[in-house]
């Protein structure tokens, strides 16, 4: 009599996990995921790398260092003092950085990567910065480093 080996019965199709999935599996998720489902994930990847805060993860009165991709520059008029606005995401969740004084800034437009770091408010539940410390680290696709 012949020895039975262990794990499925055997002559069985029973699938072995190993815990990833596999090749196919993986390749039919990349073609059915959105081009968006690609930044947001590649915008976090990156985040992680760079070792910043997610911008989802930041709380209310704390200073953190974040990373993302600016989508969109708004100048905000005031009779006093113009403040402009610029919107970045990072795959999470979006962020306004708001720097007062100022009508524009060389090199922040949309589509650029920017670093900010300052302290998380939130002004008319949207989650802001003021005046934040920034560094421009890149187009958005192209890798930093």
């Amino acid at each position: 009599m012949r020895p039975v080996p262990p794990g499925p019965a055997f002559g069985t199709d029973a699938p072995v996990s190993t815990g990833r999935p596999g090749a196919l599996r993986r390749l039919g998720e990349r073609l059915t995921r959105s081009s968006h489902d690609f930044e947001a994930a590649e915008l976090r990847r990156e985040s992680a790398d760079l070792g910043v805060v997610h911008i989802v993860d930041a709380r209310p009165r704390t200073r953190v260092t974040v990373c993302g991709e600016v989508r969109s520059v708004t100048l905000r008029p005031r009779e006093e003092t113009p403040a402009l606005d610029v919107e970045v995401w990072d795959g999470t969740e979006s962020l306004h950085l708001v720097w007062l004084g100022r009508r524009r800034i060389a090199g922040i437009v949309p589509g650029i990567k920017v670093q900010a770091t300052g302290r998380i408010t939130t002004r008319r539940k949207v989650v802001t910065m003021f005046n934040p410390a920034y560094e421009i680290i890149g187009r958005a696709g192209q890798t930093h480093g």
